[in-house]
């Protein structure tokens, strides 16, 4: 069973920055789609932002729309969530999916 291994979370102060990263733990022979999802405390996991393998963003939430990018690369397969000016609001455990497979989650908080 492939595994999505995150990496990139942490503490930063409200407007800073963070890069998250996403790769598989082995093959994945066909990949269509790769997302982040995020989990905040109480509140249901909602989908951050889709990118299609063929690198088209099909999806961003509103609410971080002009601060969060998505982006991959395919050799080796890797995923991206560029975060920038971030808001306490952001606060969540941050999921990377392709497809099937799931990341553990990291934690990014956004405090002062």
């Amino acid at each position: 069973q492939v595994q999505l291994v995150e990496s990139g979370g942490g503490l930063v102060q409200p407007g800073g920055s963070l890069r998250l990263s996403c790769a598989p733990s082995g093959r994945i022979d066909r990949v269509y789609n790769m997302a982040w999802f995020r989990q905040a405390p109480g509140k249901q996991r909602e989908l951050v932002a889709r990118i299609t393998a063929a690198g088209v963003t099909t999806y961003v939430l509103d609410s971080v729309k002009g601060r969060f990018t998505i982006s991959r690369d395919m050799a080796p397969l890797t995923v991206y969530l560029q975060m920038n000016s971030l808001k306490p609001e952001d606060t969540a455990v941050y999921f990377c999916n392709v497809d099937v497979h799931w990341g553990p989650g990291t934690q990014v908080t956004v405090s002062s």
